[in-house]
């Protein structure tokens, strides 16, 4: 028997890779005016987009007959003649795209409207042991619950995860999972019957900040941005000219940036020092929490600095400065336009920003630079993945109705 080849099989199981930018075609550019400011009329599509008016007519005509777009003819303007005054919206009530975040402990399955916001959410434990069996659990999962969806169509399925991704084969290598070149996309794909994407989860996030987070348009040509991102993991990401930059070869590692910290276990390394584990085996050994057991979590130690224990506020201080300091590092560095931090080492203890901006204006020697806190606060991981599952529609929105319609899934949402 002859055995298909690695193309054949990713055209099997639909996997594409994410495109993580500003819509440069004519299509996702109105489509995205009318995601950012619809109901929006035709004329003024062609004003923010700089397109011409007969393109901006065509590619309506074409969003409206691929079921993306729809009329509103209730807010014509009064006396005008002719469907080109009717104003469009995205017709989001009847899709739905699924989003998953693999996260090193707890994996997110989130289900995106069209508009990037998210509609629910469920958490389960990441199953550990054999890459296969993980991978089957996490697929049946999601095949479980997208089942629930009887009223909205799913369109796509996005992957974030933390390792390094692959994303033209869906692919990933994730040492903490114990996952070596694992088929993640082509699972979920064969498993919901819908066109996959995967994505570093770092990536994902800088790619919602992006694309969702101000909601707004963006010119092709915006400036760079740096996304830091800090909870059980570190990484970063960045944003160059409206396409967040994603190297063939996986993203880089700040895991083992030089850090002192002998509070939080005098790794030397920023990963180790600041991640939860670091915080929660710190606050164990100075008794802010029990050893072990349902109480031993990062929610008791902020709860427990929250209260008035002056350890525990010391520890998460500590963490904040660390923060603050790589931060800074990391912007002079790059010294990009923009600067994003976002993960619950930031934003489950909002108190600690203020430390984090304080070490790093003492730490950074380009002149000063406001640092941004993500849009999405502790929602930043469903954020990531809901927007993996949104690009292909956002980048092409005709291209990506065909490539769903085409599937025939044996599940209906």
């Amino acid at each position: 028997m002859r055995t298909a080849t690695p193309t054949l099989l990713l055209a099997r199981h639909h996997v594409v890779a994410p495109s993580l930018r500003v819509a440069e075609a004519a299509a996702g550019s109105v489509f995205g005016a009318a995601r950012l400011r619809g109901p929006i009329a035709r004329d003024t599509i062609a004003q923010v987009t700089g397109l011409s008016i007969a393109t901006v007519n065509r590619q309506v005509t074409a969003l409206l007959d691929a079921g993306v777009l729809r009329e509103r003819a209730d807010l014509a303007v009064s006396g005008a003649i002719g469907r080109p005054r009717v104003p469009v919206e995205i017709n989001h009530e009847p899709y739905l795209t699924l989003g998953i975040h693999i996260g090193a402990r707890t994996t997110s399955i989130v289900a995106t409207d069209l508009f990037g916001r998210t509609l629910d959410v469920v958490e389960t434990p990441t199953p550990r042991g054999p890459q296969a069996a993980a991978l089957a659990s996490l697929a049946a999962s999601a095949r479980r619950y997208l089942s629930r969806w009887h009223r909205r169509r799913a369109l796509w399925v996005g992957v974030a995860a933390g390792g390094v991704v692959d994303s033209a084969r869906g692919y990933l290598d994730h040492p903490r999972l114990g996952w070596s070149d694992a088929p993640v996309g082509p699972a979920f794909a064969e498993a919901l019957g819908l066109p996959a994407s995967v994505a570093s989860h770092v990536d994902a996030m800088a790619g919602a900040e992006l694309l969702l987070g101000g909601r707004r348009l963006l010119p092709a040509s915006a400036g760079t941005s740096l996304y830091v991102y800090a909870r059980e993991t570190v990484g970063y990401a960045l944003s160059i000219g409206g396409r967040v930059h994603s190297p063939t070869s996986g993203p880089g590692t700040i895991a083992a940036l030089p850090v002192e910290s002998e509070l939080l276990g005098g790794t030397g390394q920023l990963e180790s020092t600041v991640s939860d584990e670091a915080v929660l085996i710190a606050a164990r050994k100075e008794r802010i929490i029990a050893t072990d057991g349902p109480a031993s979590t990062m929610p008791a130690v902020l709860r427990a600095a929250r209260q008035g224990n002056e350890q525990a506020q010391a520890l998460l201080a500590e963490r904040a400065r660390v923060l603050g300091q790589a931060v800074a590092l990391l912007r002079d560095l790059l010294n990009p336009d923009d600067l994003v931090v976002g993960g619950q080492a930031f934003t489950e203890y909002p108190e600690g920003m203020e430390l984090v901006e304080a070490a790093y204006a003492e730490r950074s020697v380009m002149p000063a630079r406001q640092i941004r806190l993500t849009a999405f606060g502790n929602r930043v991981q469903e954020a990531g993945a809901g927007v993996v599952s949104l690009v292909g529609l956002y980048a092409d929105p005709i291209g990506a109705m065909k490539r769903t319609l085409n599937r025939r899934p044996e599940v209906s949402a």
